[in-house]
């Protein structure tokens, strides 16, 4: 059986290779948009100037410094630690729930009455977020249905102090493959929590959940013992 050091570097190796591929593709779109480029250009300026002179915003979105702020840093994080033994060290615990249903939702107001908080597994709406390091979360249900596609979800209190959600970005930043990271809105009681949602058993799978009632330098070493042992291993499996 190949070590967790072995798997982690398998797995390394195949999200290089998606995503050279994708920036393949995103090359060659690159290069049949160039012919209309000039004309978005041009239209782009038009409204912006448009905007400015009437003094609006066609949109509004928090700076990063508000919720996620630039410029963390990371604590030392241990690699190949057991799940269970980092979490302890971590003051975390560790706890699954039985998939109850994959079913997908048409309605994104449909209420969905969830197992834990944060969500593990469930009902979900139809369309999964993307992955990302978000400051206004999508709705629940989205981040679930990203969940059955074997993502990993760091949730973290919005009243955690900055420096902390300075470092939590930081540690996004440097592997951001599958991941999301997202203040919390279910009402967990946990400062930072991760979820996933495995496979097995067939068909419904298992929700993960490591949840950390206090904020510590060891909390990111069992994200990261999190995220290796159950990354890329939900349900239905998309890249």
């Amino acid at each position: 059986m190949a070590s967790r050091r072995e798997q982690k570097e398998q797995l390394r190796k195949e999200r290089e290779q998606r995503e050279a591929a994708a920036k393949a593709g995103q090359r060659r779109k690159q290069l049949i948009g160039y012919g209309v480029g000039g004309a978005i250009v041009l239209v782009a300026v038009i409204v912006a100037v448009a905007l400015l002179a009437g003094g609006g915003s066609g949109g509004s979105s928090s700076a990063s410094s508000d919720v996620l702020p630039d410029g963390g840093s990371v604590p030392e994080v241990k690699d190949d630690v057991d799940v269970a033994a980092a979490a302890k060290a971590a003051g975390c615990e560790l706890k699954s729930f039985p998939a109850k249903s994959r079913e997908h939702l048409a309605d994104l107001a449909q209420t969905v009455k969830y197992g834990s908080k944060p969500p593990t597994s469930g009902e979900h709406y139809q369309v999964p977020a993307e992955d990302g390091a978000y400051e206004d979360p999508p709705d629940i249900k989205e981040l679930v249905h990203t969940l059955e596609h074997g993502r990993i979800i760091v949730w973290f209190k919005k009243g955690l102090p900055a420096d902390q959600r300075a470092a939590l970005k930081a540690f996004y930043d440097e592997d951001t493959y599958q991941m999301v990271l997202v203040p919390d809105t279910s009402g967990m009681t946990y400062a930072v929590a991760a979820t996933a949602w495995n496979r097995d058993p067939q068909p419904n799978g298992t929700g993960q959940l490591l949840g950390c009632a206090k904020f510590n330098d060891d909390v990111f070493t069992a994200i990261e013992s999190f995220k290796d042992e159950n990354r890329s291993r939900g349900p239905e499996p998309v890249p």
